[in-house]
């Protein structure tokens, strides 16, 4: 699947100056992520299980 065909979104946490952002689109075996600011450079992706472990480690890292 091409970078194009990918439904691409930011965080809700992302702010409007556009500064430090990525995007991340679901596919059903991964979570592929970019810069939001440089969108033609390659994208990556991990599994669904890593990323939720990722975002579970951000979220408590945030919390403490």
């Amino acid at each position: 699947m091409s970078t194009t065909e990918l439904a691409w979104f930011k965080s809700s946490y992302s702010g409007t100056q556009g500064d430090s952002c990525v995007e991340v689109a679901l596919t059903e075996q991964a979570v592929c992520v970019r810069d939001s600011k440089d969108v033609m450079r390659p994208h990556f992706a991990v599994g669904c299980e890593e990323w939720s472990r990722f975002v579970g480690f951000a979220a408590d890292v945030q919390e403490g």
